[in-house]
């Protein structure tokens, strides 16, 4: 547990978020999140409220956005649910960060389809930068983090940073893609191999050229 994010001081989290409230934008959308679900069924809505409320704390932080007990505690309240029951659902979901983070949460997957694909040679790049499992750069620029399969596995391999995938990495295109984003720069997402597009094979496509062609063409003209 040594790489696990550090939770701040509890007094200094209700302090900081004790009086947390949803800015007046966020306060419309939440209404509608929860207009979507049927009377007596509100408490559905905990998920897509959380996500509001990580992006919320985001932006008033600069960063990707975390979850302080006090906030979870706000959205519990709002949908008339015991605190707990909202903490299980985002103690569950790695969506969610109970610790603060950096402008930047790199998130490398170490899952066998990654690993065998290089997904140490993203770590090295990672970690070469300054980076440490868990923790965040002191210039706060950056947290890193292992996480397991994010359904990438054909364009291996590949990390999610904040809500973006990028794919095909290895140790220069990662550094490339770092050196991005710390200098402000909003690197091409998806496939980094310029081979690909989106996940079809490196070399072209093997079956039903002629509707894969048609397909071009039409966005082409398009």
């Amino acid at each position: 547990m040594a790489d696990a994010p550090q939770i701040p001081d509890e007094a200094e989290v209700r302090a900081r978020w004790g009086a947390f409230a949803w800015t007046p934008e966020n306060a419309e959308q939440a209404k509608t999140v929860i207009a979507r679900y049927p009377a007596g069924r509100q408490r559905s809505a905990v998920m897509p409220l959380l996500d509001l409320a990580q992006r919320q704390v985001g932006a008033e932080t600069q960063t990707q956005g975390w979850l302080p007990v006090p906030v979870i505690e706000y959205v519990a309240a709002q949908l008339d649910m015991p605190y707990i029951r909202a903490y299980e659902v985002a103690t569950f979901y790695t969506m969610y960060n109970l610790a603060p983070v950096g402008r930047y949460h790199v998130q490398v997957c170490g899952t066998t389809p990654c690993l065998l694909r290089g997904s140490d040679d993203v770590m090295a790049a990672c970690k070469n930068r300054g980076m440490v499992k868990g923790k965040t750069t002191p210039d706060g620029l950056f947290t890193l983090t292992e996480v397991e399969c994010m359904g990438t596995c054909t364009n291996a391999p590949m990390v999610q940073i904040n809500d973006d995938n990028y794919e095909d990495l290895d140790y220069d295109s990662t550094v490339r893609l770092l050196d991005d984003l710390a200098a402000g720069k909003q690197p091409k997402t998806g496939p980094q191999n310029p081979k690909r597009h989106t996940s079809e094979p490196e070399g072209g496509p093997t079956t039903l050229k002629d509707m894969v062609k048609a397909n071009h063409d039409y966005r082409k003209d398009w």
